[in-house]
């Protein structure tokens, strides 16, 4: 997202107001999504991220920091994925869908969080136009783009992203793995495909959408309609 901001000629508040925005998300986002996956895992069954010292919020556990300069540059990224056992879940299948899945929910919740209070600071700015009070609205609106985009991104159905997890509960097991085989190959077209900006524009209008059903209820509570 970074090199899009740079090539629309954005200014140096927003450039800075996107990188704090982006760390944010790294810090403190990121080890939310990776905490979800982890209780998530735990109040399923298996405890093997607990073990391992993923059950936290503590960002230093959580960090991987090629998908964190992803978030900076890209406005799209990873952590380190929390270790689950399939074989601790009662019904495997589900039990990986729904572990996988808490990590993008957990980011439209905290998306809808940042548009709470990106609405309620702009409807405060646009009665009194302290200058301070725009800042404040840029960094809230930045905040919840780039959780939504981090929910949308996740869950494109190919490996080793969260979608594909919740996809391989509906494929047979023969498929599921025989695709899982080439991951690190898909892994590094996906990143390649990340670099070329090739997924911009299919992951743009996911998060437009997106964006717009999580926007919905703040633009209604604080008088700014729905359109």
């Amino acid at each position: 997202m970074l090199f899009s901001l740079l090539r629309g000629g954005a200014t140096f508040t927003s450039v800075v107001i996107h990188i704090l925005a982006s760390l944010l998300v790294i810090f403190v986002t990121m080890p939310f999504h990776e905490f979800a996956h982890a209780f998530a895992a735990t109040k399923l069954g298996d405890r093997t991220a607990r073990w391992q010292g993923r059950l936290t919020l503590n960002p230093l556990a959580h960090i991987d920091y090629i998908g964190a300069m992803g978030i900076i540059l890209f406005g799209f990224g990873w952590a380190k994925p929390v270790p689950v056992n399939p074989g601790a879940f009662e019904n495997p299948k589900k039990g990986m869908a729904l572990t996988a899945l808490a990590g993008p929910v957990m980011n439209v919740i905290l998306g809808f969080v940042g548009s709470v209070f990106g609405y309620m600071f702009l409807s405060v700015y646009l009665k009194n136009g302290a200058a301070l009070l725009a800042y404040i609205v840029m960094f809230f609106r930045a905040f919840s783009s780039l959780n939504i985009g981090l929910a949308v991104f996740n869950l494109i159905p190919i490996p080793p992203l969260d979608g594909w997890k919740v996809l391989g509960a509906f494929l047979p097991a023969r498929t599921y793995w025989k695709i899982m085989s080439y991951e690190r190959y898909i892994s590094f077209a996906l990143i390649v495909l990340i670099c070329m900006g090739v997924l911009d524009a299919p992951l743009y209008a996911m998060r437009n959408l997106l964006t717009a059903v999580v926007e919905f209820l703040p633009r209604l509570i604080f008088g700014f309609g729905i359109g």
